[in-house]
C-alpha cells in the first residue's frame, strides 16, 4: 500500500501570491502532477491542513479545482489556516467526514493500512489542542481495530522541535496523546503538518514524521531567540510504503524536474 502525504499548500485566490513571495498554487499543482506520475500510482493521497490559507470560499474553489486533478482517493483534515465550517462544505462529497463537530474520521477500506485523521485545530487559535473529547474519540477508535495496522494524521504536531517561533503554535496536550498511543502499539506512524519541514522521532511508543510544504520552508533556526524567517527551499512530498514484513518506510520525495537519470554502477 502507497501512501502519498501532501500538506501545507497554502492555496490563495487566483493571482495572489503567499505571503506575497510565491505562487502557491502553481506549486501545488506542480505537485499535484509530480504525484500523479508516480510509478506505481499510491492508493490514497493524505493532505495534513492548512490547505488554504485564509479559509475564504474563493481559496477553497481553487482547491477543488486542483485537487481534482489528484487520482486516487483524497484523505483530508483541516489546519490552523483553514477555517472549519468553509473546509467541511468544500468536502461535503467526502462521506467519511462527520457533519459536525472536529473533522476526525477512520477510514479503512483502502488497503492494509487503516488511516485516522485527527482534527486537533482550535477554530480562531494557532496553535492545536488534544483536549479531553479528542482523547476519548481517539482512544475508542484505535480500540475498535487493535490488530490493524494504523497511520494517524493531525495537523500541528506534539511536540518542540526547537524552532521557537513554530512551537509556540504546536498541539498542546502532547504528554496525553503520547500515552494513547503507547496503548496502541498498532500505531505505525503518527504524521503531522504545519511546521513546513521534515522531521522524525520517537513519540509515544510510534515513530512520528512531519511533512515538507509545497510552498514555503520554515527556516531551521535552533538558537534561542532566533528571527522567523522563510526559505524558498526545494519542495517535497512523504510517500508512505507499507510493505508486509517490513512495515513502513517512509522516502522523503523532492517535487521538480532535476538531472538524470544516470547509469547507476
Amino acid at each position: 500500500m502507497l501512501i502519498a502525504h501532501l500538506s501545507d499548500p497554502h492555496l490563495r485566490p487566483r493571482g495572489e501570491l503567499y505571503q506575497g513571495l510565491v505562487d502557491s498554487n502553481a506549486m501545488f499543482a506542480a505537485a499535484v502532477g509530480h504525484l500523479n506520475a508516480l510509478d506505481p500510482a499510491p492508493d490514497v493521497v493524505l493532505l495534513s491542513g492548512d490547505l488554504v490559507d485564509h479559509g475564504t470560499a474563493e481559496e477553497y474553489a481553487v482547491a477543488r479545482e486542483t485537487l481534482a486533478a489528484i487520482r486516487p482517493p483524497l484523505l483530508a483534515i483541516p489546519g490552523n489556516h483553514d477555517e472549519r465550517a468553509a473546509f467541511r462544505a468544500a468536502f461535503a462529497d467526502h462521506a467519511h467526514l462527520p457533519p459536525s463537530g472536529p473533522l476526525h474520521f477512520a477510514v479503512d477500506d483502502l488497503g492494509p493500512v487503516r488511516i485516522i485523521g485527527l482534527d486537533v485545530t482550535v477554530p480562531g487559535h494557532h496553535h492545536g489542542e488534544m483536549d479531553e473529547a479528542a482523547c476519548d474519540w481517539l482512544e475508542t477508535t484505535l480500540a475498535q481495530a487493535p490488530g490493524r495496522p494504523t497511520l494517524v494524521m493531525m495537523h500541528q504536531p506534539p511536540f518542540e522541535s526547537g524552532i521557537g517561533y513554530i512551537d509556540a503554535y504546536n498541539c498542546r496536550g502532547g504528554d496525553r496523546l503520547a500515552a494513547i498511543l503507547a496503548r496502541h502499539r498498532q500505531v505505525e506512524r503518527l504524521v503531522c503538518g504545519h511546521i513546513h519541514r521534515f522531521m522524525q522521532l520517537r513519540f509515544g511508543g510510534t515513530l512520528l514524521v512531519t511533512a515538507p510544504s509545497t510552498t514555503t520552508a520554515i527556516a531551521l533556526r535552533l538558537a534561542a531567540g532566533a528571527r522567523p524567517a522563510s526559505y524558498v527551499e526545494p519542495p517535497a512530498l512523504l510517500l508512505h510504503d507499507w510493505r508486509e514484513g517490513a512495515g513502513l518506510i517512509t522516502h522523503h520525495v523532492p517535487i521538480g524536474t532535476f538531472p538524470g537519470p544516470y547509469p547507476f554502477y
